[in-house]
């Protein structure tokens, strides 16, 4: 079977890639468990060494790894080289506090000695999206391979010259044979990668169907899995907010890669009071961006990824007008480019309130007051993240438990960071990515009982 890597912006071929055979699969899982055998015993003075030498390959190499993001999946190139850089302070984080996170803790009880010693699993497999096609693949990477486990990806695939080039770091890098290796192939083959013993867990980052399927899978085969799916965010603006300031991290929240992120602001909720000035401020600050070839330093919004996703977004913005949203801003298509759009009036039953919205559309949606835009932000499907912006910072903080999502964010767009745990509830998925949290996901916690 052919994958074929096309560039959304101009339509043009960039490569055409095979996929592998069973034989040529079942080898490469059978080198990661091979490589798992000795990988496992290197110190973690070692693979730190490795893991910033990766941190430099990525930094030494952004602006040719940004290129190849942006000829495969459409960001604006200065957006795509900063995802190389974020995915070098991964490298650099985890090398430095992989050694203190995995240290054995001392349990007090009536042994001699209790204690847990955190252990690496063996390989573990990912399956992994476009729309960050480095950095989705670096946060499970670094810590993943500083635990001691080894790596096998398979990435989505209109962005597989960017997985070669992911491979090509930890090689450049230094990383013995075989503890990051690449799987290119159809899904149809996936249960049996799943079930092949080599591999110990999965970590998937996509869509609710794709991870109901391997959770599934996974479960049926009794594997670990971790799960970071869709969202579909609240971005709260209060009555007292810094109107200026909010509308600058509102468009970036929903803009930022045309929207085509899981932890993008989708709904944004408005106490009355502020409501049309918030909205004519965020359409004012949408006709100064700058849409065009996404290698043009000038372009700020580039086409989405492939054109059934602009396809999809438009039909949702449409489903949304005819049960009565507003049309404020923008709304035309044309192929892979979606306009930035805005709608008005947008409410509960309507896709673009109850569906994650991939794409360049904020919705706009009035709150008669703060218990009721707490009450819609928590009627979703997904439990991703929420922002919520005021002057009031202590009141803020009161309401963080009104939010079941995995994230609440003050005054900010909620986004991913190394040093925290990142992960949702409900429908967007469970188990946590980063920070200490994230590199325990995939480790045996084994408890060591002296008498």
């Amino acid at each position: 079977m052919e994958f074929k890597s096309i560039n959304p912006y101009n339509g043009k071929e960039l490569q055409v890639y095979t996929s592998q055979t069973k034989k040529e699969i079942k080898q490469v899982l059978e080198q990661a468990g091979t490589a798992f055998a000795s990988w496992r015993a290197v110190s973690f003075e070692a693979r730190a060494k490795l893991m910033y030498k990766a941190g430099e390959v990525l930094r030494t190499n952004a602006e040719r790894y940004g290129k190849m993001i942006t000829l495969e999946m459409g960001k604006p190139l200065s957006e795509a080289i900063g995802e190389v850089n974020k995915c070098a302070w991964a490298c650099d984080y985890y090398a430095e506090h992989a050694a203190s996170f995995l240290a054995d803790e001392t349990i007090e009880t009536d042994a001699t000695k209790s204690f847990v010693r955190n252990e690496p699993m063996g390989c573990v497999l990912a399956i992994m999206p476009w729309n960050f096609p480095f950095w989705q693949v670096f946060r499970y990477a670094a810590p993943t391979l500083m635990a001691g486990n080894v790596c096998v990806l398979k990435h989505a695939p209109n962005v597989l010259g960017s997985a070669l080039l992911i491979q090509e770091v930890f090689e450049k890098a230094g990383f013995p044979q075989h503890t990051f290796q690449n799987l290119i192939m159809h899904h149809d083959d996936i249960e049996d990668v799943i079930a092949h013993d080599a591999v110990k867990a999965i970590t998937l980052t996509g869509s609710g169907r794709a991870g109901s399927s391997a959770a599934s899978l996974a479960g049926k085969h009794i594997k670990k899995s971790l799960l970071e799916l869709g969202g579909s965010n609240a971005f709260i603006v209060w009555a007292d907010a810094d109107l200026d300031k909010t509308v600058a991290t509102a468009v970036n929240a929903r803009m930022m890669n045309a929207g085509q992120s899981c932890i993008a602001a989708k709904r944004f909720i408005v106490v009355a009071e502020v409501y049309d000035a918030f909205v004519e401020k965020f359409v004012a600050a949408l006709t100064r961006l700058k849409a065009g070839d996404p290698l043009d330093k000038e372009t700020t919004i580039g086409p989405l990824a492939r054109k059934d996703l602009a396809d999809q977004l438009h039909t949702q913005m449409q489903a949304s007008i005819d049960k009565g949203a507003t049309l404020l801003y923008g709304g035309k298509q044309e192929e892979c480019f979606h306009e930035p759009t805005v709608l008005g009036n947008v409410q509960p039953g309507m896709p673009a309130f109850d569906e994650e919205t991939f794409g360049p559309l904020a919705c706009m949606i009035k709150a008669k007051d703060l218990d009721e835009a707490f009450n819609l932000c928590a009627q979703s499907a997904f439990g991703l993240g929420v922002t919520v912006c005021t002057e009031n910072v202590e009141k803020a903080l009161t309401y963080v438990s009104r939010v079941p999502d995995g994230a609440y964010f003050v005054n900010e767009l909620v986004k991913s960071d190394p040093r925290l745990p990142f992960g949702g509830t409900k429908t967007s998925g469970y188990g946590r990515e980063l920070s200490k949290d994230g590199i325990l996901e995939f480790v045996n916690r084994k408890t060591v009982y002296v008498k």
